[in-house]
């Protein structure tokens, strides 16, 4: 990453709050959305998704060390309910007045993507800014490494989707399970549970 944005706020006398998501394509489990604020610059930090899971899992223990963090998850149940852009903002409101309330000083929370939970005086949406920003990339990580756990704690109890392997996503062996066994407790209702009908072939 290039000089990351955090610094053009810090600049300022701001304290930066970064904030990112994880899990709102699956089709199953919650989205888990994190908030961090760094206080001492952790090296090697990236979007998510570019970062190996042995990088991420390597990186966790760093930002949880060197940072003040939330993480919450919305569970499936909250999603069917409110949408899951609708839940994902919920979540995002819950982070960031927890962990505002924590720091000291003016801050500003810099979400990534491109609409802003509207809970905060100084908010900015930061298109791609897991690749921009240190704490948002953090958060990133977070938000990742602990859906992914959550996912495969799942796999214990449902073990015929496979939830280890995809997290929730929606590949053709994880339809291939919905069609042998019907949705889980842990399936978004509100979401398409049935392949798209080019998909159909595949099974």
């Amino acid at each position: 990453m290039e000089q990351p944005i955090d610094d053009l706020y810090r600049d300022r006398g701001l304290v930066v709050i970064g904030v990112d998501e994880a899990g709102r394509g699956p089709l199953c489990g919650p989205v888990v959305v994190a908030a961090v604020h760094l206080i001492r610059p952790i090296a090697g930090l990236d979007d998510s998704k570019k970062l190996s899971e042995a990088r991420r899992e390597r990186l966790v223990p760093l930002i949880l060390a060197n940072s003040q963090w939330i993480v919450y998850s919305v569970l499936p149940r909250i999603i069917d309910e409110k949408n899951i852009l609708q839940a994902t903002l919920w979540g995002m409101r819950q982070v960031i007045r927890k962990l505002a309330a924590r720091l000291p000083g003016e801050t500003v929370v810099l979400v990534d993507g491109n609409r802003c939970p509207g809970c905060h005086p100084r908010e900015e949406a930061i298109v791609k800014g897991d690749a921009r920003c240190h704490a948002i990339a953090a958060a990133s990580i977070l938000a990742k490494v602990h859906r992914d756990r959550i996912m495969v704690r799942w796999d214990r109890v449902y073990p015929q989707y496979g939830f280890a392997v995809h997290k929730g996503y929606g590949t053709v062996e994880h339809y291939a399970a919905l069609a042998a066994y019907g949705p889980s407790p842990i399936h978004r209702q509100s979401f398409r549970l049935n392949p798209l009908p080019e998909q159909e072939h595949l099974f």
